[in-house]
């Protein structure tokens, strides 16, 4: 049998049984429907964590820190150390100091971190409004990022009107033999915001680092970030500085676990999906089988003509595969469709009431590709059983089955 006969001939069910034709595709698109938006706010709920980690020099970074065992601390010589170590591309160092901010009268506790661009990049520090601190900014020391806590204590509910306003600093500096005592410095200038971070629930205020030390002498350092030359020595300079004593904290660890965890939050929710497009199929496999019996006297005109046993098991596998494929795609729509009716309300919702936007549900094309190939591998599975009865119906039987 020729592909285009093979092709019209599967597609005449959209004639003679239309409404039950399109009902199997819907009830297919349904079990495919249930599946895309299942999986796809397993997707959405991903990328809404993921995305606040900055990949790049971020997942090729380490957090090190003293933990106080061996009189270890953080000094210039050992972030020179850091450097020398061959694991080890580069270190950032950053400085912490207790102030009290100042914005039109209103005074609040927080704490003011002097660090340099290449720290924010290992750190995975961004702005959520305005702009990060680059290179060129090393020079400039009168701008500072604030995190939203800081913008709530003075009652300031659009970040995006507090970039380039004013603020004044008093630092809070222990005295290095009694730390009891607490020498107050006042910053006689003023500095502009530059940007707002993504750092929740953190009372912190950015600072260019060569700035910072105008005011204090800084002898220790808070902590530091260091990026490895590449990916495979990650756990070597982990393990190495480790055993100096130094407590390390590695992103990509949290982004490899964190998938981890939703790709078995995903696995769980297409288990749900999977069992309403288990039921479609069944009813798919039940047309099918009534199809067979309906066209029984065909099938027997059809092979006293010629049509021999694989062309007839060819042609119902063909018309399962074109209804699992539509249905398939009109799942894909619905799912889709939904999805992302979803997302514009909850937008909507968040612009109204001050909240961040957000997709709850995301649709990777690759995933709704495998989906259409997906449905259209199920509608082959479902149809070839009444193909194979299709093909070994006795000719001079079929043509007096009534």
């Amino acid at each position: 049998m020729q592909v285009a006969d093979l092709a019209r001939l599967s597609t005449r069910a959209f004639k003679t049984n239309p409404l039950r034709t399109w009902l199997t595709i819907l009830g297919m698109g349904v079990g495919t429907g249930a599946v895309v938006v299942l999986v796809g706010l397993g997707f959405g709920l991903q990328q809404i964590i993921l995305e606040q980690i900055v990949f790049g020099d971020s997942l090729l970074s380490l957090g090190v820190s003293a933990t106080g065992a061996k009189n270890l601390s953080i000094t210039d010589d050992v972030i020179q150390k850091f450097e020398e170590n061959e694991y080890i591309e580069d270190a950032a160092p950053l400085a912490r100091y207790p102030a009290l901010i100042t914005y039109k009268g209103l005074t609040g506790n927080v704490f003011i971190q002097g660090a340099e661009p290449a720290y924010l990049r290992y750190a995975g520090i961004t702005a959520s409004n305005g702009t990060a601190f680059v290179e060129e900014d090393i020079a400039n020391g009168n701008e500072i990022m604030l995190s939203p806590a800081v913008l709530k204590l003075f009652g300031v509910e659009d970040p995006k009107a507090f970039i380039g306003q004013e603020v004044t600093f008093r630092l809070l500096v222990p005295d290095t033999e009694n730390s009891e005592l607490i020498t107050e410095i006042n910053i006689e200038k003023k500095y502009r915001v530059k940007g707002i971070t993504k750092e929740e629930g953190v009372l912190n205020v950015l600072m260019m680092l060569p700035e910072l030390k105008n005011y204090v002498g800084i002898e220790e350092y808070d902590r530091a970030q260091v990026k490895v030359v590449s990916n495979q020595f990650l756990a070597l300079a982990e393990e190495e500085l480790i055993k100096e004593g130094y407590r390390v904290t590695a992103l990509s660890k949290t982004v490899e676990q964190a998938s981890k965890i939703f790709q078995g939050i995903q696995v769980v929710l297409a288990t749900f999906g999977g069992i309403a497009l288990l039921v479609s199929a069944i009813g798919m496999f039940n047309t099918m089988t009534v199809t067979l019996l309906e066209r029984t006297k065909e099938i027997g005109i059809m092979r006293t003509i010629g049509a021999s046993p694989s062309d007839i098991k060819s042609l119902f596998v063909s018309e399962s595969i074109v209804v699992g494929f539509l249905g398939g795609v009109s799942g894909i729509v619905m799912g889709v469709t939904l999805g992302f009716a979803v997302n514009i309300m909850l937008n909507i919702a968040a612009s109204q009431f001050g909240g961040t936007s957000v997709n709850l549900f995301s649709f990777p094309v690759w995933f709704l590709l495998f989906i259409a190939i997906f449905s259209a591998v199920v509608g082959y599975l479902t149809g070839i059983f009444p193909a194979r009865r299709a093909s070994l119906l006795n000719p001079l039987d079929a043509i007096r089955y009534e």
